[in-house]
């Protein structure tokens, strides 16, 4: 089997707004996609589509080979699917709602106990289980909706904002989990907050307006950011000519620039040509001339940075999400 998760040229309209432009993108089993884009970049209505809850006004998407709109029921039962906003039913406890999910999946009642245990224990809802699911915080909530999207054990997990409403430790045990799942799954992780790229995205792919802008593992992406790779350099401010002197000749550094002065001490920024590494050229040209550094290290790009720089140049047209 190739890709368990594959979309092929989605697009979707909504009266005048084009919400998705044309998405094409796979992900294969032991990757964790993180889907990103600004409000309105269309990432949502995206994964409607790759899931089957919404038909695409042309293009089509596969789960596990099965194609969502001409085999929806296969396709969908080797699916978990978190939206943003899960709906759940309020005036079910969390355990009757599982059960109920169970009993809609499939799952033969010798294997439920077990299946719904497995659930509650990696989400960690043995404390509310019996509580009316209108009763829980936000949190709760959506560890219920989590629990109901890996009940059947899916290849695929696609989740939208899964850690929306959680606090730090719970959103540090949803990012392991992820981890923890994700080498036997295909895994699209839909999400605003760029630090959980890093934490659990072996790949990620950012769009706006509907369309692909950059496609990368989070170091590749980095690497596009601006000063990434750039060596910070703070001296006294007595020698800052003669630091910008030093460095200015080498043909790996393409400029040096003063970023703040204080104290006595100057902030200088030494940037690479095309990337190469200079940390190691910077120290030595600093130490031949004898000049004293009181602190000198590698910058590393920002995923912030990289999502500006890519989306930038796509403000003003048409939104949807």
């Amino acid at each position: 089997m190739g890709a368990l998760v594959e979309a092929n040229a989605l697009h979707k309209s909504f009266g005048p707004i084009v919400a998705v432009d044309g998405i094409s993108l796979s992900v294969d089993k032991g990757e964790v996609l993180g889907f990103l884009g600004p409000n309105g970049a269309g990432k949502s209505t995206t994964m409607k589509m790759i899931t089957g809850f919404l038909e695409p006004d042309s293009g089509s998407s596969k789960i596990c080979g099965f194609d969502v709109e001409t085999e929806p029921l296969a396709a969908k039962s080797r699916l978990g699917y978190l939206p943003e906003g899960a709906p759940l039913y309020a005036e079910m406890t969390a355990k009757s709602f599982l059960t109920f999910i169970a009993d809609i999946r499939g799952i033969k009642r010798k294997e439920r106990a077990a299946k719904i245990g497995a659930a509650v224990e990696r989400t960690g809802l043995e404390d509310v289980l019996d509580q009316r699911i209108e009763t829980l915080s936000k949190g709760y909530k959506r560890r219920v909706g989590f629990a109901q999207a890996i009940l059947h054990d899916p290849a695929v997990l696609i989740m939208d904002e899964p850690t929306d409403g959680l606090d730090p430790n719970q959103k540090h045990h949803v990012r392991e989990l992820i981890k923890e799942m994700a080498a036997e799954k295909a895994i699209v992780v839909s999400t605003h907050i760029l630090e959980e790229v890093e934490a659990v995205c072996t790949r990620a792919v950012i769009i706006s307006h509907g369309r692909i802008v950059a496609d990368g593992t989070a170091d590749e992406l980095l690497r596009r950011a601006p000063n990434h790779g750039a060596v910070a350099i703070r001296v006294p401010a007595k020698t800052e000519k003669a630091v910008i002197a030093a460095l200015s000749g080498h043909k790996a550094i393409a400029r040096v620039e003063t970023i703040n002065a204080n104290n006595g001490q100057v902030d200088l920024r030494a940037i690479p040509t095309n990337g190469v590494a200079i940390v190691t050229d910077v120290a030595s040209l600093l130490h031949e001339k004898g000049i004293t550094v009181s602190e000198l290290f590698v910058e590393r790009g920002k995923l912030d940075d990289v999502f500006r720089e890519v989306t930038i140049s796509e403000q003003g047209g048409a939104k949807h999400g």
